[in-house]
């Protein structure tokens, strides 16, 4: 009689558990990064001070993304200088932004970047009309 030789097998009870377990780990340890939007750090509600109106400079950015500082059209590439140039001359100037509801995000983004090249650290950010 001849022996029958067993070929060699593997288990395969065990997987679906092992599978689930590694689903498990995996979703435990993964992170995952969240938008973070916009650094900015604002006051407390109720914080207001009267402020002379020489050490304010209105930025205005209407609907179609036009940049209006204290009522003189501003192209957006130019800001960093004129703001430079103005904080220069009013180290108290507090830069007030407002923009138009249906102005675009981008552009006030870059308006954004552009006062913190021109090292505006006093930037008040205006509540839009409605």
């Amino acid at each position: 009689m001849k022996k029958r030789i067993k070929a060699g097998e593997i288990p395969t009870a065990s997987m679906a558990d092992i599978a689930f377990l590694l689903l498990i780990f995996f979703l435990v340890t993964t992170t995952i990064d969240m938008d973070k939007g916009l650094g900015l750090v604002l006051p407390p509600k109720g914080d207001e001070k009267e402020i002379p109106k020489k050490n304010i400079s209105n930025l205005l950015i209407n609907a179609q993304g036009n940049v209006l500082l204290d009522k003189q059209p501003v192209q957006v590439r130019d800001l960093k200088r004129i703001v430079q140039e103005k904080i220069t001359a009013n180290d108290k100037l507090i830069i007030s932004v407002k923009a138009h509801p249906r102005a675009k995000y981008q552009v006030y983004i870059n308006v954004l970047d552009q006062l913190k090249q021109a090292n505006a650290t006093r930037i008040s950010i205006a509540e839009p009309d409605k």
